[in-house]
């Protein structure tokens, strides 16, 4: 393995605490999405991945949006502690939502029945690539970010404030931002419980 490429991937953590201070460009960001959309590998070549990129206003709006859902199913004690994390997300420079168009998915189970039970799973597969992708190529640009899963409490707000399809699955959601505290120290299990070698 590359040195380099070793460094980066221990690198990319789960960053919660977000700032605003504009580390890379709008334009920069939308890049370094968009060529790890094209680049991703996928199934069939299927590349059923998409992405919504929030800035501004459009970033602030999810959130906002978002910490109301959760006041509607949350105990008032519990959801102090939930508008504080929600808080930390609003806190940053954007947030890219994941989905995976159906559609696409629907079209391969058509087109190779063999493999039909197989093309969701795929598909999901290569979403966690992306989304990796993306995460780590913004932690080597020293942008913080974590991995939401606040689907399917926001997708109906998601689909009709933003007017997106509806044969695209909202995946997860992505807030990033500066790092204003790094991650703490990770524990990890032995490898020798995770990794078997034959030789």
């Amino acid at each position: 393995m590359n040195c380099d490429f070793e460094e980066v991937i221990k690198k990319r953590r789960s960053i919660y605490d977000l700032g605003s201070y504009e580390v890379l460009s709008r334009t920069e960001i939308v890049k370094l999405v968009s060529e790890a959309v094209k680049y991703c590998p996928t199934a069939f070549n299927s590349q059923s991945g998409r992405v919504v990129i929030l800035f501004g206003d459009e970033y602030q709006k999810f959130w906002d949006m978002t910490e109301s859902k959760l006041k509607t199913i949350t105990s008032e004690k519990v959801f102090e502690k939930t508008k504080e994390k929600i808080q930390a997300f609003k806190n940053g420079l954007g947030t890219i939502l994941f989905f995976e168009d159906k559609d696409v998915i629907k079209n391969l189970e058509e087109k190779f029945s063999l493999y039909k039970d197989n093309f969701q799973i795929w598909a999901q597969q290569a979403n966690g690539m992306l989304q990796y992708i993306v995460w780590t190529a913004l932690s080597e640009k020293g942008i913080g970010a974590s991995l939401q899963h606040y689907n399917p409490l926001v997708d109906e707000e998601v689909y009709n404030i933003w007017g997106i399809p509806s044969h695209w699955h909202l995946v997860a959601q992505m807030p990033f931002g500066s790092i204003m505290k790094p991650a703490e120290e990770k524990e990890f299990e032995p490898l020798e419980m995770r990794v078997k070698v034959f030789q």
